[in-house]
């Protein structure tokens, strides 16, 4: 199924035109409005009328998250508060938080792209839709209520938490797709065995996952317990929140939405354009955002991009499942370390949570890497030679696996959830001392 196949379904020439009336609308409107961009764009002698195609893009600067807690709360928004109807942020748990604005307009296209997002994962208005992402300053809950009541689909706005009322709301309510993390989705479907109800006596039958990483291996454990189709999306709060790419029924890559934003890859450490197929930091500019434009925005986020059809009939690119995060990669003795290697490991393992932390540290000299890992209430109440033997199996996978070996530090279940925001998953002490 297709929400917008107008522009889902573009020519490749089409697409490009579109994108470059749209990225001049964008430039100009930012070196008018918002002073930091004029400053880079003065510093560097660019003027916005040296935009005569898409490929002259990498002429401009890049921005960072940094420049944006920099101009905290207001200075990157291009129109006046009167003009912006909704005001989201992140939580500032590692710093200032990063302020976003949205108009009427920006709210309008939001929805539609969320829609897309919901469509290509098989929503359609006969659904019931039960959203557990928080409600509040993130991004996540609002983008997709949205999108699915402007399909037309009934919308359960359960938020986080409280796992027994979410499943008692999905029996009562007959709630047929699952918006989540796809770790507390396997939450979910590990409460389901430990109390006894079959998943196929729920009328659950989609999964549409976004918030975090979902690799294949976790895909297929929450597929096989919940019987249910799993598909992920993509979205990024500064640039949007979801809405910027997501899977479709053939699950080889999250369509990104090319009329709305323009897709690079650089390398994280040059900064230089990579070319197609290539592995990079993805780089994203808005043209459609009028509140809260954003030029070669880093996303930190490690992917790749392919041109290649879709058998789906959508001609949009796809970007690769997420890999990591250019600022995320540990190098340990040598060997590159990536979440997401950490987290194909744990997904392995029975009686472990999806929830871990990294810890890199140094001692005389001699780089450390220790790994907490939540355990599930039944694991963690279990005799200690059990939990030992838990922590033996994860750290010869480690060393197998991944080539390192590291310290297992086995938690109390939810102990590394904070009260607001996201837990850092890494911690690099090393970057502390000389």
């Amino acid at each position: 199924m297709i929400w917008d196949s107008r522009h889902e379904c573009m020519e490749r020439e089409a697409i490009e035109q579109l994108q470059l009336e749209r990225l001049q609308s964008t430039i100009n409107r930012v070196y008018r409005n918002v002073f930091f961009y004029k400053k880079k764009f003065d510093s560097l002698k660019i003027l916005p009328d040296e935009i005569q195609s898409v490929k002259d893009l990498p002429c401009f600067p890049l921005t960072a998250k940094e420049d944006l807690r920099e101009s905290y709360p207001y200075g990157m928004f291009a129109l006046p508060l009167r003009e912006v109807v909704r005001i989201h942020s992140s939580s500032g748990v590692t710093g200032k938080p990063t302020v976003t604005g949205y108009t009427r307009n920006d709210l309008q296209h939001w929805s539609q792209l969320t829609a897309r997002v919901l469509t290509a994962g098989g929503v359609t208005k006969d659904d019931v839709v039960q959203i557990t992402f928080k409600y509040g300053l993130f991004t996540g809950a609002f983008g997709l209520h949205h999108g699915a009541e402007l399909i037309g689909a009934s919308v359960i706005p359960m938020s986080t938490g409280n796992t027994s009322k979410q499943v008692q709301i999905m029996q009562d309510y007959r709630t047929t797709a699952l918006v989540s993390t796809p770790s507390y989705a396997l939450l979910l479907a590990r409460y389901l065995g430990a109390e006894g109800i079959d998943p196929k006596n729920l009328s659950l039958k989609l999964g549409l996952f976004g918030g975090e990483p979902c690799p294949e291996s976790l895909r297929k454990e929450i597929e096989d317990r919940l019987f249910i189709s799993v598909t992920d999306n993509y979205g990024v709060s500064e640039v949007m929140g979801p809405g910027v790419a997501a899977e479709c029924e053939f699950k080889n890559g999250l369509h990104l939405y090319e009329d709305h934003f323009i897709a690079e890859i650089i390398d994280p450490q040059t900064l230089q354009i990579l070319p197609p197929g290539a592995e990079g930091e993805l780089v994203l500019t808005t043209l459609s955002k009028e509140a809260f434009p954003l030029v070669r925005y880093r996303t930190r986020d490690i992917t790749s991009l392919d041109l290649s059809p879709c058998s789906c009939g959508r001609t949009l690119m796809r970007m690769k499942k997420v890999l990591g995060r250019s600022d995320d990669i540990i190098i340990i003795k040598g060997v590159n370390v990536f979440p997401s290697q950490v987290e194909s490991i744990l997904i392995e393992v029975e009686g472990v949570e999806p929830r871990y932390q990294i810890i890199v540290d140094r001692t005389e000299g001699v780089d450390t890497l220790e790994v907490k890992v939540e355990v599930n209430e039944k694991v963690f109440s279990d005799e200690i030679k059990n939990l030992q033997n838990i922590s033996s199996q994860i750290e010869r996978k480690f060393r197998e696996i991944i080539g390192v070996s590291a310290q297992i530090k086995l938690v109390a279940p939810e102990s590394l959830q904070p009260l607001e925001g996201k837990a850092p998953k890494v911690i690099d002490r090393r970057k502390t001392k000389s």
